[in-house]
């Protein structure tokens, strides 16, 4: 497997920290190629995902170790940034202890993903993209394999050609990076291949949900002060005759930017 294979690099201990940070930058600059290659596929799964988020449906991910945590960055930051809650869902082998630390052999067991997927009711109209560099870990391999078998839309963020999980998944995402710069060390490339893969789904999701409106993010949560002053100023961006002061008290009575702009233009 291409992210087990030995770095490409030798004595990295020997090394200056300068030719460390050189080599790893070179070595992370061949991330964004390899995730190009997968366009055509992430394509295909967001306009599937998105035909059944309209009909209820929701994302899920479900990883071990750095996998799984991955995704649930990636599904904790839709709420804030979007303002829809439950529509992407993270999980992690081990639950949520397993975030901050390592828990012995939940990755192994192969029935639990399916076992952790019960407790969101799951259905036919939902999807699972399983997460995993290796492309072998058997908690993802199960929960997808049951969940096609459930009549789910299933897909999976790899970074090996060959991995295990491709032919268990109707839309297989591979992002091949290459060997790691530590030997092994998939939190590395790997990790920001996926991470880069799964800003696009959730993204591109969100925009054709509607929750993007010219490039602003209408629905955002206004959790601070920083997301105010955006949201306000958004505001000022669509309706051109409004002060900052009347944008932001119109704001904060709405709740966030589309609300203000509807109810402003409702009251022309």
């Amino acid at each position: 497997m291409q992210t087990e294979s030995p770095s490409l690099y030798n004595d990295l201990d020997k090394m200056a920290t300068s030719e460390i940070l050189f080599n790893m930058n070179q070595e992370d600059a061949k991330v964004h190629l390899a995730v190009a290659k997968a366009l055509n596929e992430i394509t295909l799964l967001v306009d599937g995902a998105v035909e059944r988020m309209k009909k209820g449906g929701r994302i899920f991910y479900i990883g071990a170790g750095t996998s799984g945590r991955l995704g649930i960055l990636d599904a904790s930051e839709i709420p804030p940034t979007y303002g829809v809650r439950d529509k992407v869902i993270g999980i992690i082998a081990g639950g949520d202890h397993a975030i901050r630390n390592a828990v012995e052999n939940a990755e192994d067991d192969f029935d639990q993903a399916w076992v952790d997927l019960q407790a969101y009711d799951i259905n036919e109209n939902d999807i699972l993209v399983g997460i995993a560099a290796s492309g072998r870990t058997p908690y993802v391999i199960g929960g997808v394999r049951k969940a096609k078998e459930e009549g789910l839309l299933t897909a999976c963020v790899v970074c090996n050609s060959n991995a295990k999980l491709i032919p268990e998944v109707e839309i297989p995402i591979v992002a091949e990076v290459g060997p790691e710069f530590v030997t092994g060390s998939t939190r590395m490339k790997s990790g920001t291949a996926q991470k880069l893969v799964l800003n696009m789904i959730s993204t591109a999701a969100m925009i054709r949900l509607g929750h993007v409106k010219g490039n602003k993010m209408v629905d955002m949560q206004l959790s601070n002060e920083k997301l105010v002053d955006r949201g306000t100023r958004m505001i000022m961006d669509e309706v051109s005759s409004i002060s900052y002061e009347e944008a932001q008290k119109l704001l904060l009575q709405e709740g966030s930017v589309r609300k203000a702009v509807d109810f402003f233009n409702k009251q022309k």
